[in-house]
């Protein structure tokens, strides 16, 4: 490595630094300098071009009690964003995302994607993307899926099976002359709960369901994925031997019994909000249809308690729409089944970002990789 390359590496080092303290609160440069250990002329240096670009914003001088006014910095407010989109079985869903980590607008639309091709898939998300965008730089996309993919092409996805081998990423950033990055919805809905905000500690996992069941497991504050990304594969762990046939090829999946829809058949709803109400009001079908599929969910959980033994559970999308009425289910299977319940009692949650958590992932996955690598900030 030359001078001048170590020298570049040194300048976006301390750069990321900065920007890493910005995503945490805003501040002066004399409080960014104490919280980051860099000199105020180094932080002059760093910040200006920030500035220049639009990035950052320099608050009005504020007069302290004692010594100079401050002006505090912070990311501008119409400065670049990043846009999540998620594309699952019964609706698309896009956001847009501050790098401060605040949601500009979001969107989510109720559809069938079941058989939806690639291109007609592509062509809605992108026209959503171009719709909550407006005129706003955009830093890039996230895009999130059902399903297990690879280099930005959809591996596996039992319920989107119409995409399985689509280049969704190329597709998407064709369309959109953007970069595209292409996940797993479950484990960009764990993302969101670390980033940019931790809300559930370093280690849990976020359960959430459509008609699939997908579950995220962080460990030691990163999202593990597996060796082939099949990590987190919660609605086809197998709870019944012989039981019901899954989209998958196996039977007696967790899904078959506490997928969304097997939830909503049961209980005689067509909505998860008519469900909610029937719920409130006592009806005694959607009570047990949710007391059968918490059960079922709590044996599935126990399993992934038991290998690798996290202290929490976050119930997420329709889970946490249903969280009050599924708890007692799910809680009393896993207080039963997992090893350790008897002496450290598993956490169970509703997590706080509902049924958005996903695209907030999705656009998290941007803005995480712009503070990262602050040179796409000026690409």
């Amino acid at each position: 490595m030359t001078t001048v390359d170590h020298l570049r590496q040194v300048r976006l080092g301390n750069l990321r630094t900065v920007l890493l303290a910005l995503v945490d609160r805003p501040g002066s440069r004399a409080d960014l300098a104490a919280r980051t250990g860099l000199t105020k002329a180094t932080l002059s240096n760093l910040t200006e071009p920030l500035l220049a670009n639009g990035i950052l914003l320099e608050e009005p001088a504020t007069s302290p009690s004692v010594g100079r006014p401050s002006k505090p910095l912070r990311f501008h407010p119409d400065g670049p964003v990043a846009v999540g989109a998620e594309i699952n079985v019964s609706h698309l869903a896009v956001e847009t995302l501050g790098l401060d980590g605040e949601t500009i607008r979001r969107h989510l639309v109720p559809a069938d994607m079941r058989k939806a091709t690639e291109d007609e898939v592509l062509d809605r998300v992108a026209a959503l993307i171009r719709e909550i965008a407006g005129e706003r730089t955009l830093l890039g996309a996230g895009l999130a899926i059902p399903g297990v993919v690879h280099d930005g092409v959809v591996v596996r996805a039992p319920n989107l099976p119409a995409l399985v081998g689509a280049p969704l990423a190329r597709g998407l950033s064709r369309r959109l002359n953007l970069d595209v990055e292409l996940d797993n919805e479950a484990n960009l809905a764990a993302l969101a709960h670390l980033w940019p905000r931790h809300l559930a500690g370093e280690d849990f996992v976020h359960v959430s369901a459509d008609v699939g069941i997908g579950a995220g497991v962080v460990l030691n504050g990163e999202v593990y994925r597996g060796a082939s990304g099949f990590a987190g594969e919660l609605g086809h762990v197998v709870i019944e031997r012989d039981g019901i046939k899954c989209t998958c090829g196996s039977r007696g999946c967790v899904e078959r019994y506490a997928g969304l829809d097997v939830i909503l058949r049961e209980a005689g709803r067509r909505r998860l909000d008519s469900l909610h109400k029937a719920l409130e009001a006592g009806d005694p079908k959607a009570k047990k249809s949710v007391h059968e599929a918490g059960k079922a969910l709590g044996v599935g959980l126990a399993t992934l308690m038991n290998l690798f033994d996290v202290p929490t559970v976050v119930l997420g999308g329709s889970y946490a729409v249903l969280h009050e009425h599924l708890r007692a289910a799910v809680q009393s299977e896993m207080d039963s089944r997992v090893l350790a319940g008897g002496e450290r009692h598993t956490r169970l949650t509703a997590s706080p970002l509902g049924e958005f958590a996903v695209v907030r992932g999705a656009a998290g996955l941007i803005t995480r990789r712009a503070v990262q690598q602050p040179e796409r900030l000026f690409a």
